[in-house]
């Protein structure tokens, strides 16, 4: 994204979507609320970079991506707003690089390390192990009905007129290749406990449980934190989405400290 000459003085925030949005669509509408009152820059996840995943993708390429980025934009320090697997990449850059961060924003993150994981969570991570065996065409349904809580229904979600985008057709495959990198890594939560810059989590009340303890979690370890509940809402319908007024009002407080 080229940034704008009114924004360069602005706050520095690079924003990394989930894993199905592209960054640009994923925070258009928080985008709009804020204008040129910062200094954007979207990033896109490595896994999608090429057409198919790279055959030695690991969650560090996701860390190196960031830094590019924020170094390309001649960025030392920045805020980083993550969601879903972008807020799993996210904390992993807080584990490897926490100088460069100016605070931490995560709206539910798709993964926060493989330690000490409770009965609940390693059932809810066997249910992924089964999803990714299913066939494309199922497999999303079968990912969106798993972010909710049980006995919920996903919200409707609007769908495009027309071919699939071509973006779009990356995900399964990308899905897959993101999962297997959060097994092979070693997250260092313990360093997060020297993390002393705010970080704020976004939490929707009818996500599914796993989102509501890793929010749990990272508040034992992280000296700075605030957890945000926003009701009505859930992985699938975000705040930064949803509710980008109020969304953009909490970065800005946040931004404040």
């Amino acid at each position: 994204m080229q940034i704008m000459a009114e924004q360069k003085d602005n706050p520095p925030v690079l924003l990394v979507p989930g894993i199905i949005m592209p960054a640009m669509l994923s925070y258009s509408q928080l985008l709009d609320v804020f204008k040129y009152e910062i200094n954007a820059h979207p990033k896109e996840l490595e896994v999608y970079k090429d057409a198919a995943p790279p055959l030695n993708y690991t969650l560090n390429m996701e860390i190196e991506g960031i830094k590019r980025t924020a170094d390309d934009a001649g960025l030392d320090t920045f805020h980083l707003v993550g969601y879903s697997g972008g807020g799993a990449s996210s904390l992993a850059f807080t584990s490897v690089y926490p100088e460069r961060l100016r605070s931490l924003a995560l709206i539910e993150p798709a993964w926060i390390g493989n330690e000490n994981r409770s009965p609940e969570d390693i059932a809810d991570w066997n249910e992924v192990d089964e999803m990714l065996l299913l066939p494309n065409d199922k497999r999303m349904a079968a990912f969106q009905r798993w972010q909710m809580k049980k006995g919920l229904d996903p919200p409707a979600l609007p769908v495009p007129g027309g071919p699939p985008p071509e973006w779009l057709l990356k995900r399964p495959a990308g899905i897959e290749a993101i999962v297997k990198a959060f097994k092979m890594y070693k997250l260092e939560r313990e360093k997060f406990r020297n993390f002393n810059k705010p970080v704020y989590y976004a939490l929707g009340s009818r996500s599914r449980g796993i989102y509501e303890r890793m929010a749990n979690t990272l508040k034992s370890l992280f000296p700075n934190m605030q957890v945000e509940i926003y009701e009505g809402r859930s992985h699938l319908d975000p705040p930064h989405r949803a509710e980008a007024e109020r969304f953009a009002g909490a970065l800005r407080e946040l931004w404040k400290e």
